[in-house]
């Protein structure tokens, strides 16, 4: 028989049976020469035991290998490979809708916020009506006011979305100013308008209006609704505990508020519920020079001391 022809017995293991799809691979003559098989760090599934007989076959998943018949109390999430499980589609997970991922949403909104507002340098927030339209009396006055701070120095911070946001951020764009927006998602989706340089997206209203707070040297309030109301509350509560310095809180429009003020008047401090002082802490005016000057006056005082020409407290 010509050298090159090996008989067919020599590739036929001890057993006499060929070896087929399944069956252990034929010891190599490198392994056995203490030389590792190329393939040999390439893991298989099933693997079939090498060890003593009876051994039966491995199931591998990354690093752990399991006998098939303890898998279900061995590895409860069941014996697919971790590939196979990357790539499955999930449904949405739990942990998604608990508390303690919430809490991990609003530390990133912080956050971002703070990091995208720490550099702004001198800002006044301007609150009003989503709702007010342009050309009304009420846009032109928060267009003006917007203007005449960016003029000055002055950032302008809005709530980012139309009405008299949108007349504020484009005042402060059209006087050269940083025009910012710290826009909430709501049920009805409210986008940025399109005076905004500077924009921050927000789930949580009291992150948003941190941001407000923080970064304002004053509140400007212009006629609005519940949310208007909301800032100007909110920005009182914190100053009459003082929780924050005294920045002014103007309101722009005296014939818009004249009831509530009254009210204020009338009944909170009627029944004791505020002290006289606490009236001290708004401001009232109609002119929005006034507005800027009252700014101005109150970062060289460190705070307001006293009424400002053209504007009275509301004990008036």
């Amino acid at each position: 028989m010509p050298d090159s022809v090996k008989p067919l017995s020599e590739d036929v293991p001890a057993s006499g049976a060929r070896p087929g799809i399944g069956d252990p691979a034929p010891p190599d003559r490198d392994a056995a020469e203490g030389q590792p098989h190329p393939d040999a760090s390439v893991p298989l599934a099933p693997v079939r035991g090498h060890g003593s007989e009876g051994e039966g076959e491995w199931r591998r998943s990354g690093r752990i290998k399991v006998k098939p018949e303890a898998a279900d109390r061995a590895m409860p999430g069941g014996l697919s490979t971790e590939d196979e499980r990357l790539l499955e589609r999930p449904r949405r997970p739990d942990i998604l809708d608990t508390d303690p991922w919430r809490a991990l949403r609003i530390l990133s909104e912080f956050v971002e916020g703070f990091d995208a507002l720490a550099a702004i340098g001198p800002a006044v927030s301007v609150f009003g009506s989503a709702r007010t339209p342009a050309g009304h009396p009420h846009y032109e006055l928060a267009r003006r006011i917007g203007r005449l701070l960016a003029e000055s120095g002055y950032a302008v911070i809005t709530g980012g979305g139309p009405g008299a946001m949108e007349a504020a951020n484009r005042g402060c764009k059209e006087g050269g100013g940083l025009s910012v927006g710290c826009n909430i998602e709501l049920p009805h989706e409210q986008d940025l308008n399109a005076y905004v340089d500077l924009g921050v997206e927000f789930r949580y209203f009291f992150a948003r209006k941190t941001m407000f707070v923080k970064y304002a040297d004053a509140f400007v309030i212009l006629p609005g609704g519940f949310g208007t109301l909301d800032e100007l509350f909110e920005a009182l509560t914190l100053i009459q505990t003082g929780k924050i310095r005294h920045f002014p809180v103007i309101l722009v429009g005296s014939e818009y508020w004249r009831g509530l003020l009254a009210w204020v008047r009338e009944v909170l401090l009627q029944y004791n519920a505020i002290g006289a002082a606490d009236l001290d802490l708004l401001r009232l005016t109609d002119d929005p020079e006034e507005v800027v000057r009252i700014v101005k006056e109150s970062q060289r005082s460190g705070g307001l001391e006293g009424d400002v020409a053209g504007t009275h407290s509301i004990r008036d």
